[in-house]
């Protein structure tokens, strides 16, 4: 009579419970689990699938490159977006759920966000020197009005990071930084005036896009990080003297990386293919991209109390 291992028994038991809340015995899952196929690695990720999600609009060779590159960009924001969801959620510091465990878990997500656009920023050269200058003037115009102004997940991330308050448009910032409704300043903040007509103040039809696809979801996510977001955190452990080294540290490079080196990439890339003659300058989006690219037009900093009066008047510089 064989004796099965200990561990094996207990594992068996443990499955048996768990499949008792569904009313089915153990021995029917086990049956499943017999007449299932092996999962493949093509099938797990769904290759087939994730290859068949680039659709060129024009012939130009380059084309494909450029719509990679931005469906891996989103891929990357994707994985940000879940390590801030998952910090955002955790109890707020000061309370009585928080612990220096919780501490360890938003430095460790802090540190994955910036790796992924640290990845980013490395592989920018894919779109700054990998495209032909001739070839994109030709394939982006067949683009209008879509643009990378358009990104849902680069703004959810922005929102998951700063207090809206510090996202607010440099220009009306200071007179909205009590401002406690965050659908007030939602409707203010700076990306707004990115994609608006400078000689009407009227709105483009990239920016109306964007709205109609994202104005719920952006609404719903500014009343659910108030007073939540990463910038809220570690504004309490600075007030309470619990904002480790390592986590101070690891706030300033995410900051430096999200708002200076990755619109600075945007802004070099944008230099050499739009700005070598003056026809050449309009954006597919309509978006006013030498004035809103630049880190230091806008003042992005989501954690403006980790840095000084003299490393903030430097931002972008």
């Amino acid at each position: 009579m064989t004796t099965l291992d200990p561990a094996l028994l207990e594992r068996i038991e443990a499955l048996r419970a768990k499949y008792a809340a569904s009313g089915q015995e153990l021995i029917d899952f086990l049956d499943g689990l017999l007449e299932a196929d092996y999962i493949t690695y093509w099938d797990y990720i769904r290759l087939d699938s994730l290859l068949s999600l680039q659709q060129p609009r024009t012939p130009h060779h380059d084309e494909p490159i450029f719509i990679m590159y931005h469906q891996i960009t989103e891929l990357y924001f994707k994985l940000v977006l879940h390590e801030l969801d998952a910090a955002v959620a955790a109890p707020m510091p000061g309370t009585a759920d928080w612990t220096p465990a919780h501490t360890e878990a938003l430095t460790e997500h802090v540190r994955r966000c910036t790796r992924y656009f640290g990845a980013l920023e490395q592989s920018f050269a894919v779109m700054t020197d990998g495209m032909n200058r001739e070839q994109f003037l030709r394939f982006r115009m067949a683009l209008i009005p879509a643009s990378g102004f358009q990104s849902g997940q680069y703004r959810m991330i922005e929102m998951a990071m700063a207090r809206l308050n510090e996202l607010v448009h440099l220009d009306v910032r200071a007179a909205y930084a009590g401002e406690t409704d965050p659908l007030v300043l939602l409707d203010r903040i700076y990306w707004r005036g990115g994609a608006t007509i400078a000689a009407t103040g009227e709105k483009t039809l990239t920016l109306k896009q964007f709205e109609a696809k994202y104005a719920k979801e952006f609404s719903e996510r500014a009343v659910g990080v108030h007073g939540r977001t990463i910038s809220d955190r570690a504004r309490v452990l600075e007030q309470r003297g619990e904002l480790t080294d390592a986590l101070r540290e690891g706030l300033r490079e995410l900051d430096h990386q999200v708002n200076v080196r990755w619109p600075m990439q945007h802004l070099k890339t944008a230099g050499r293919y739009l700005a070598k003659q003056p026809s050449d300058t309009r954006a597919t989006g309509g978006t006013n991209w030498p004035k809103y690219l630049p880190p230091k037009f806008q003042l992005r900093i989501a954690f403006p109390f980790l840095w000084s009066d003299a490393e903030r008047d430097s931002w972008g510089s």
